[in-house]
């Protein structure tokens, strides 16, 4: 049986959450903890900060802001144009692009900042996608260990000493104590929180005739490199309140598109527009854990009082964990193909993938699927 959190939908199943004595999430209470936090000292804090990195006499840039062209970092480029920054942009372009993502990172660049966008060698990241869901279950590997590391490398490039990431994940989802207090993204963060899965870059020379100099995109800046740049990365966050709905709106104001329509497993239309191979992602998170997009905005806005936890649950059993047969109207057969793989293919690895002991299975021990390859949990919520 799976328990969950008694204020939102997180389950015990979700790495790193932490629950105490009445059943409530680590989650819950860093955000209940929000309130006791002096927002204005941290705001005071981090102009202080940007001061020290302003160049005053506009003679380069100040800051690198890692963006996809999202709600997230649509909002971070605009906090710091209002801040009297001058950012450098830096894409790491996606691994199945969509139109909406194009133009989202196209709306950044009207902001009226500079944009670099890095995009890998789309022959070894088919590569390292194949690689990345036969092994560890999470085709967005390289995705999310590039978003992390191609900054950095640019930061370090440049030597322009100061990156603004947005959110800490850990706090907004749950992880340990020292994590969430962080303000600041570095090695260590990466390589615990970032996405790696066990799985490190150098374990991938020679798979797929994949050579060392092909992993450059996704290999972290050394200590030394860092330190003769000076980087250091901060969490926008940290400073202020963070909420992904009003970053929504506001980056709206500013031009952000969104679907005409709810995306695929998801509750909102507002997030994970820009690569086709979210719902794939997403969908393995489900397998692995029971619990995938829909809970966790779910749970964000049920935080928020914008929703009842009975309406999560309910909008959570509507959308949470479907079989990815599209996502944003693209079909799964054409979202693999670029990797090289069958639907049949597919349906084998995600059966090994997934946790047998929180979804239903017949007298013989075998998974319980629906025409459309769902699967059941079972429980949904405490007993």
């Amino acid at each position: 049986m799976i328990s969950y959190c008694t204020k939102c939908l997180l389950p015990d199943t979700k790495p790193d959450l932490s629950f105490d004595e009445e059943g409530v999430c680590n989650a819950c209470t860093n955000f209940a903890n929000r309130e006791e936090v002096n927002w204005e000292k941290r705001r005071e804090e981090l102009d202080t900060i940007l001061a020290r990195y302003r160049k005053t006499d506009e003679s380069y840039w100040d800051c690198v802001v890692p963006v996809s062209g999202g709600k997230d970092s649509t909002f971070q480029v605009i906090k710091m144009l209002e801040l009297g920054m001058n950012p450098l942009c830096v894409t790491a372009t996606t691994c199945d692009l969509s139109d909406v993502g194009r133009e989202n990172i196209e709306n950044i660049k009207r902001l009226g900042v500079d944009l670099m966008e890095f995009s890998p060698n789309p022959n070894v990241r088919a590569k390292l996608n194949r690689i990345g869901i036969t092994q560890v279950g999470d085709i967005a590997w390289p995705e999310h260990v590039g978003i992390f590391t191609i900054p950095v490398r640019a930061a370090c490039q440049y030597k322009i000493p100061l990156i603004v990431w947005g959110e800490n994940s850990q706090h907004e989802y749950g992880g340990p104590a020292a994590a969430v207090e962080s303000n600041t993204l570095d090695r260590r963060w990466l390589e615990e929180f970032g996405g790696l899965l066990g799985m490190r870059v150098s374990d991938l020379v020679g798979q797929e005739g994949i050579k060392k100099k092909d992993l450059l995109p996704y290999v972290y800046p050394t200590d030394e490199e860092l330190s003769s740049a000076g980087i250091t990365g901060l969490f926008l966050g940290h400073y202020i309140p963070w909420d992904g709905y009003s970053n929504a709106l506001l980056a709206q104001a500013y031009g952000f598109k969104t679907l005409t329509h709810t995306a695929e497993g998801s509750i909102v239309n507002y997030e994970n527009l820009d690569n086709h191979q979210h719902g794939i992602h997403d969908y393995f998170k489900f397998l692995k854990f029971g619990f995938a997009r829909a809970t966790d905005i779910a749970s964000l806005h049920i935080r928020r009082g914008r929703i009842t936890r009975e309406q999560g649950l309910d909008l959570v059993k509507r959308h949470d964990g479907k079989f990815p047969l599209s996502y944003m109207e693209k079909p799964l057969e054409d979202i693999l193909d670029k990797i090289d793989m069958t639907v049949e293919e597919f349906t084998r690895i995600c059966d090994k993938f997934t946790n047998k002991k929180i979804f239903e299975k017949d007298a013989r021990g075998q998974l319980i699927k629906d025409r459309k390859g769902n699967l059941t949990k079972v429980n949904y919520d405490n007993p």
